[in-house]
């Protein structure tokens, strides 16, 4: 190349020279394993994949489940219903009249039944009322005569009389008068020194003293007596009677009134040897 070659070359060119060529960027090139984008879906494929396929829960199975159980059980329901209805509606009025007559010969049955019941009933409780009233004279009577008989404990108004036989004059037959004058006026029980007076007792002269159904007892005589105060020592003090008798044979003698008596003695009850009740 010659000078003038050389003299040609501007600056500008000189720099272009040095530089390198350009090179053309080169696409960036597409990772092979990529996949290919997926074409956008429309609003009726997104619903349609909501709800398809279907996601039920247990809660939703078993509420389901109840439902139909529900339902089926109303239409049975109603289908019996119909048939009982339609079967009615097609029967013939001769049906009618002798369906509704068992009906009224069934409740008239029913009727007769309940008072049937109701008239045991009232005669149970009256016949329970009338033992319940038995029982308890039968248990009141049984008192009444174990009082009388000394066979259980009584109290009561009454009467205490005293006998202080210092001398030794009383004798067995003045003590039995005194108890024989107790009884007219009304004595319903009585002790005489720990031992009760029943209808079969008898006093007895013992020694010195006296003997009760084969007990002795000495002075001071004690009676104790139930009954009405007012009509037991007026009679003990009538003129000639227990009280003037006894004074007469130098004994001394006492009467007290109480409300409240208690014969505590008793004796053992005894069966009879030839006496049965006309009951039996």
């Amino acid at each position: 190349m010659s000078d003038q070659d050389g003299n040609d070359e501007t600056p500008e060119y000189r720099l272009r020279k040095e530089l390198p060529e350009e090179v053309p960027a080169a696409a960036p090139e597409d990772d092979a394993a990529a996949e290919p984008a997926e074409p956008a879906l429309t609003g009726r494929q997104r619903l349609a994949q909501g709800l398809w396929p279907p996601r039920i829960t247990r809660a939703q199975l078993i509420v389901a489940l109840l439902l139909f159980g529900l339902g089926f059980g109303l239409a049975v329901q109603v289908a019996s219903n119909s048939d009982s209805g339609n079967a009615l509606r097609g029967a013939r009025q001769e049906d009618l009249v002798r369906i509704l007559d068992e009906l009224g010969d069934r409740s008239q049955r029913l009727e007769d039944e309940k008072q049937g019941l109701e008239k045991q009933q009232q005669e149970l409780e009256n016949s329970s009322d009338q033992a319940e009233e038995a029982r308890k004279q039968t248990v009141e009577k049984e008192r009444q005569l174990g009082i009388l008989a000394g066979t259980v404990a009584a109290q009561g108004p009454g009467i205490t009389m005293t006998i202080d036989d210092t001398k030794g004059t009383v004798e067995a037959d003045m003590l039995l008068d005194a108890i024989q004058e107790l009884r007219a006026a009304g004595a319903e029980a009585i002790q005489v020194n720990g031992v009760r007076v029943v209808a079969g007792t008898f006093l007895t002269e013992s020694g010195k003293g006296v003997s009760v159904d084969g007990n002795k007892i000495n002075t001071p005589f004690r009676f104790k007596v139930i009954g009405n105060p007012q009509d037991l020592e007026p009679a003990l003090n009538i003129p000639g009677g227990v009280v003037q008798t006894l004074e007469k044979e130098q004994a001394t003698v006492t009467v007290e009134r109480s409300d409240k008596i208690v014969v505590d003695a008793l004796r053992a009850a005894k069966r009879p040897d030839y006496a049965r009740s006309s009951g039996q």
